[in-house]
C-alpha cells in the first residue's frame, strides 16, 4: 500500500488546484508528488543495502512510522511548506523504507515465477491507487480534508502493521558487511543502459496519473466526481496490467514484456492530443493504467536478472530505482512548466514531451535487449 499512497496524489492535486491551495501553479503542486515519489524511489540507494545486511524488519518498521505520521501531518497541514514537507517529505522517505525491500524480498523467494510474484506485490500499490482516492472522495465531503486524510492514514497502518507481522526474509544475512553502492554494476554496459531508460520512462510515465483528473474538468468540462474517478480508473487497470504482464513475463522474458509496454504507453500518451469526449478519456485511462502497471512492475525482475548474485539484488534494484527517481522527481514538474507557459492552458506540449521522454527510455531497454543478444545469452530476459 505504500506506492498506493503515491498513486493517489493525483485526487490529491485536484483538490489543492480547486480549493486548498489554488493560488499555487499547476507546477509548484506537482512537485509535491514527484518528491514523494523521488524519495520513494532514491533512498533504495540505502535500504538496498541495508535489505541485502538482513534489516527487513527494521525497514519495514520504520517505514510504517514515517506513512502514518507524515499523512497525519498532512491533515493537519495549513499551508504549502506545510503540505510539502509531510506528504512530500516525511511520507515520501518512509515509503521508500517499504517500497525496496517488499520488492527485493520477493525475488529471493521466487525464480521460475518471479515476475508473476513481483507483479502481485506491485498490484497492491495500485489496489491501494484504487481504494485511497475513492475514500479520500467519500470524506471529503462529509468529514472534509483533516479527516479524509486521517482516514487514509489509519488503513496504511493497519495494513502495514499485518505485514510487519507476515513477512519473512529467506535468505540469510552476510557474515562481512558491504559497500553501500556495488560500482563493479556499473561497469556492466546492459546494467547503465537499463538504468538510464529507467530514468527517462519514468521523467513521462507518471504524467497521466497527475494530471488525468485535471484534464477531465478544465479541458473536457466533466464534473468532479467524474473527473475524480479518472485516477482509480488508472490504477485499476494498472492492478491487471502488473499481474498479466507478470504471468507473460515468465513465459517469454521480463525485457521482452517491458519494452513493447513502454512503447504502447509513449504512444497512448500521444493519443491523449486528440482526446476529446469523455469516453475518450476513459478509454485512455484504462489502456494505459494496463500498461504503464507493466512498466512499473517490470523493471525490479529485470534487474535481478541481470545481477550475477541474489544476494546483493536489494542493492542493485535501489541503484537502478535511483535513476527512476530522478527522472520522476523532474518530469511532471517539467511538464506542468511546458503547460503554464501556454497562453491557452492546454496540454500538448506536456503530453508530447512525457511521450518522447517514454519513447528514449524504450529506445534504451531495446538496446540492452540487442547487447543480450549479441552475447548470446537467453533471449528470456
Amino acid at each position: 500500500m505504500d506506492r498506493g499512497i503515491v498513486n493517489t496524489y493525483g485526487v490529491y492535486q485536484e483538490y489543492y488546484e480547486t480549493a486548498f491551495l489554488s493560488s499555487r501553479t499547476s507546477s509548484d503542486l506537482s512537485w509535491i508528488g514527484t518528491l514523494q515519489g523521488f524519495l520513494l524511489y532514491l533512498i533504495g540507494i540505502l535500504t538496498g543495502p541495508i535489505f541485502d545486511c538482513g534489516h527487513f524488519r527494521t525497514l519495514i518498521s520504520v517505514g510504517t512510522v514515517l506513512v502514518v505520521f507524515g499523512m497525519i501531518m498532512t491533515s493537519l497541514g495549513k499551508s504549502y511548506s506545510q503540505i510539502f514537507l509531510a506528504q512530500s517529505v516525511v511520507v515520501g522517505l518512509g515509503a521508500g523504507c517499504l517500497f525496496i525491500p517488499s520488492i527485493a524480498i520477493c525475488a529471493t523467494y521466487f525464480s521460475t515465477r518471479r515476475a508473476l510474484a513481483t507483479g502481485i506485490v506491485a498490484s497492491g500499490g495500485s489496489i491501494g491507487g484504487v481504494i485511497y482516492p475513492i475514500l479520500f472522495r467519500q470524506l471529503l465531503s462529509s468529514l472534509g480534508f483533516g479527516w479524509a486524510t486521517r482516514a487514509i492514514a489509519l488503513i496504511a497502518l493497519v495494513t502495514l502493521a499485518f505485514s510487519l507481522a507476515v513477512m519473512r526474509t529467506r535468505l540469510p544475512p552476510p557474515e562481512q558487511s558491504r559497500a553501500l553502492l556495488e560500482l563493479g554494476a556499473f561497469q556492466e554496459p546492459p546494467y547503465i543502459l537499463f538504468s538510464f531508460g529507467l530514468f527517462f520512462t519514468f521523467i513521462g510515465l507518471y504524467f497521466p496519473f497527475f494530471y488525468i483528473s485535471v484534464y477531465g474538468s478544465r479541458i473536457l468540462g466533466l464534473n468532479d466526481d467524474s473527473a475524480f474517478y479518472l485516477v482509480p480508473i488508472l490504477n485499476g487497470a494498472s492492478v491487471l496490467g502488473r499481474i498479466i504482464a507478470g504471468l507473460v513475463a515468465d513465459r517469454t522474458g521480463s525485457l521482452n514484456i517491458l519494452i513493447p509496454c513502454a512503447i504502447v504507453c509513449a504512444i497512448l500518451v500521444l493519443s491523449w492530443l486528440s482526446i476529446s469526449s469523455p469516453a475518450g478519456i476513459v478509454v485512455f485511462a484504462l489502456f494505459y493504467g494496463f500498461s504503464s502497471g507493466a512498466v512499473t512492475s517490470l523493471p525490479s525482475t529485470v534487474i535481478a536478472a541481470l545481477s550475477p548474485d541474489l544476494h546483493r539484488v536489494g542493492t542493485r534494484i535501489g541503484m537502478g530505482f535511483a535513476f527512476s527517481g530522478f527522472g520522476l522527481l523532474i518530469g511532471s514538474p517539467i511538464a506542468g512548466a511546458i503547460m503554464n507557459a501556454d497562453p491557452n492552458g492546454r496540454f500538448g506540449g506536456g503530453e508530447g514531451f512525457s511521450a518522447a521522454m517514454v519513447m528514449v527510455g524504450a529506445a534504451l531497454f531495446l538496446a540492452v535487449r540487442l547487447l543480450k543478444l549479441r552475447s548470446k545469452e537467453s533471449w528470456r530476459l
